[in-house]
């Protein structure tokens, strides 16, 4: 029995961490597979409604059945958080992703995901989600972890150096000079795809920071998930007939185009959502984003397997920093989150042992005292 709950024990600690490990592998097969329907033609707003409907029509039957009884009410200010939350990721972030992640390659995306954990950091700090104090060594180790983070970002971004083929020994078939890849494009589209992937990277920590206040007030995972997911394909096919008039661009076939709004729907909104509203109540949402830079190192490998992506040493270099960084943030939320049970136990403590010796001094004495 003592080892039995030990691992059990054990288990639930780590669970944040391999629930979030195993999301950072939804997400690189996302990227790829996104950015092959999307060189097939797919319309990335047309993508981004299919992923969301699929989405609604998994979660909405598991909510409406296991939180019927847990629901809260829905209020108009929660409807309205949940409108912009069905915005913010769904539509805004998600469609600037696919515009800046077709100008440019699915690494350099993923890449440039590593400035989401020091945007969601100084967000929550705005916010009061998270706090500093210099003098604690946890709170440093957020700081520096965050830099060390964005640092390594920053080195795969502007320094791409020599080529390293880890899959031929006679060279890449995409010798690109300067390039990141097969889909190098030209200074313009480079610029303006980078700038749209930043603004998403901005749109997607909003998410995280509002989805934070709404579970307060609307503690039900599945049931805010699949309302996010239905006002998500909502406003997003609003979006979509305003900028696309031709209705063509609504057709799919058995092919990526299907394939791409079937599991990224499932596996990247659906169970994101839910499995990141769950670990958002217990970790914060800078915790959630501190492991978004696993997801650059993994794409980088499916890129060079699938679609012949070229990796540069700065690439390598800079997912060093990054897997440095997230240990650092990592480690300083953990001894946070220590130094918070620590707080919060000791009132509790500090009750019985002064209470107890008085009340048995009582009780020797004589029971006329305790009566009265």
């Amino acid at each position: 029995m003592g080892q039995s709950g030990a691992f059990w024990s054990g288990l639930k600690k780590v669970k944040p961490y391999l629930a979030m490990v195993s999301l950072q592998f939804g997400y690189a097969g996302m990227y790829i597979i996104t950015l092959v329907s999307l060189n097939h033609g797919m319309n990335h707003y047309v993508l981004a409604v299919y992923r969301h409907v699929v989405a609604t029509l998994l979660i909405a039957p598991f909510a409406f059945v296991l939180e019927r009884k847990i629901r809260p009410k829905l209020t108009l200010p929660i409807f309205l958080r949940i409108m912009a939350l069905g915005f913010l990721e769904p539509v805004l972030d998600q469609n600037l992703y696919y515009v800046g992640m077709k100008s440019t390659s699915a690494t350099f995306a993923s890449a440039t995901v590593n400035i989401l954990p020091a945007i969601t950091f100084i967000m929550a700090l705005a916010f009061r989600l998270e706090k500093v104090n210099v003098k604690k060594i946890q709170s440093l180790s957020k700081v520096i972890g965050t830099a060390v983070t964005v640092g390594g970002a920053m080195v795969m971004t502007l320094y791409k150096g020599p080529i390293v083929d880890f899959m031929r020994s006679g060279g890449t078939g995409h010798p690109h000079a300067g390039g990141d890849g097969p889909h190098q494009s030209t200074n313009q589209h480079w610029v303006t795809g980078t700038l749209m992937l930043l603004a998403s990277c901005c749109g997607w920590s909003g998410f995280f920071i509002l989805q934070s206040f709404t579970l307060k007030k609307y503690p039900a995972e599945l049931s805010l998930t699949a309302l996010i997911c239905l006002m998500g394909s909502v406003e997003g096919a609003a979006v979509t007939l305003v900028m696309e008039r031709n209705m063509n661009v609504w057709r799919i076939g058995w092919d990526s185009r299907l394939l791409a709004a079937v599991y990224s729907g499932v596996v990247c909104s659906g169970i994101a959502y839910y499995v990141q509203g769950v670990v958002i109540k217990e970790r914060g949402p800078v915790f959630i984003t501190s492991f978004s830079p696993l997801c650059m190192i993994i794409t980088a490998a499916l890129g060079a397997i699938v679609l012949a992506e070229t990796i540069h040493l700065g690439s390598i270099i800079g997912a060093i920093f990054i897997v440095c960084g997230l240990y650092i943030v990592v480690w300083g939320k953990s001894k946070d989150r220590q130094a918070e049970s620590t707080t919060a136990l000791m009132p509790d403590e500090k009750v019985p042992t002064s209470e107890l010796p008085i009340t048995d001094v009582r009780t020797s004495n004589g029971g006329r005292e305790v009566q009265k």
